[in-house]
């Protein structure tokens, strides 16, 4: 099954997070499909803290790709700001 989840990077006590399209059974910063955007909790200033690439993303959920409760949380909160 493919999921949509996100990959850890960055360093001890900063988390840095890409979103990226993976089998489910490939480990969390392992092997990866295709990198839709990333997820910065702790931008500050100018930096996005979200980037995502929504059309890439509805072409994954159109194929069957389920995105973990995180991610679904964070596609719900970019489509409302662009929609804004």
């Amino acid at each position: 099954m493919v999921r949509i989840r996100l990959s850890r990077g960055g360093a001890t006590k900063r988390p840095f997070y890409h979103i990226v399209v993976t089998d489910r059974r490939n480990r969390r910063d392992g092997r990866y499909i295709e990198r839709l955007g990333f997820f910065n909790p702790i931008a500050s200033g100018a930096e996005p803290e979200l980037q995502l690439d929504l059309e890439r993303t509805d072409y994954w959920l159109s194929q069957g790709a389920q995105a973990s409760e995180r991610v679904s949380k964070l596609i719900k909160k970019h489509r409302s700001s662009a929609a804004a």
